[in-house]
């Protein structure tokens, strides 16, 4: 990414911090509805500690469901595209399952596994899982035939064509599969800790929500913002470094 692409890019969100520092106060816009940034910076300040500390029960909840959805959904997306009845038998279940509300799912993990680290690692796989899987089994389909037929006219083993042709034209697929995964991850994690926690961005901010703090509420949407963002940011990182032969 070139300076110039930096400072675009940097445009907006300078823009917004202006705004909401300087113009929101003066328009006299009640607290309830947007209290000023200031007030929520230094709110953020008064509540480092216990943020912190949320953020890094959070953030391990949702990378660590997250990091087992990638290598599952890379597996049962491959198994998708290399067995058809497999596909047709068991995707449709999978999608059915993404039609029950999280909140309701979540219910039923934590009966079976309690309010455990467990519990919300399996909610944020759950959520992560489908978009990675599908996006696999999308990649694999779209590969080029004659590249895998030429290989294989020089004896590649099945197995050869996989590492060789079909997973890394798959990749770009699988990459955008993975930067929806993690975003879903974090949201997997926050909402089980709704359930019952003592520590976590989900239960500080349904605290915040019950004793209707609007300036810990704000505090806590910019910071799960903020993780998303950076685990956004680290796959698509990853991506333009490592992924150099995606579409563009």
């Amino acid at each position: 990414m070139t300076a110039g692409s930096l400072t675009k890019s940097a445009i907006f969100p300078i823009t917004l911090i202006l705004v909401w520092w300087f113009i929101v106060p003066l328009a006299s816009v009640p607290d309830r509805y947007l209290p000023g940034l200031g007030a929520v910076v230094g709110n953020a300040m008064m509540a480092m500690p216990e943020l912190v500390a949320a953020i890094g029960r959070t953030g391990l909840e949702a990378l660590l469901g997250f990091g087992l959805a990638a290598g599952a959904g890379v597996v049962w997306g491959t198994l998708f595209a290399k067995v058809g009845l497999l596909e047709r038998a068991v995707l449709p279940l999978f999608v059915a399952l993404q039609t029950i509300p999280v909140v309701a799912f979540g219910a039923i993990v934590v009966i079976w596994f309690g309010n455990t680290l467990l519990a919300k690692v399996f909610i944020s796989f759950f959520l992560a899982f489908f978009p990675i899987s599908v996006n696999t089994l999308q990649g694999l389909k779209a590969v080029n035939g004659q590249r895998i037929d030429l290989l294989r006219s020089f004896g590649a083993s099945s197995c050869k064509t996989y590492r060789s042709v079909e997973l890394p034209a798959a990749l770009p697929n699988i990459a955008v599969g993975l930067k929806t995964g993690v975003s879903l991850a974090l949201v997997g994690a926050i909402v089980g800790e709704w359930f019952g926690d003592t520590t976590g961005l989900g239960v500080m901010l349904l605290q915040a929500l019950y004793f209707e703090d609007v300036l810990r509420t704000w505090v806590l949407i910019i910071t799960t913002g903020l993780v998303g963002g950076t685990f956004y940011g680290l796959i698509a990182l990853f991506e333009r470094n490592f992924i150099w032969w995606r579409s563009e």
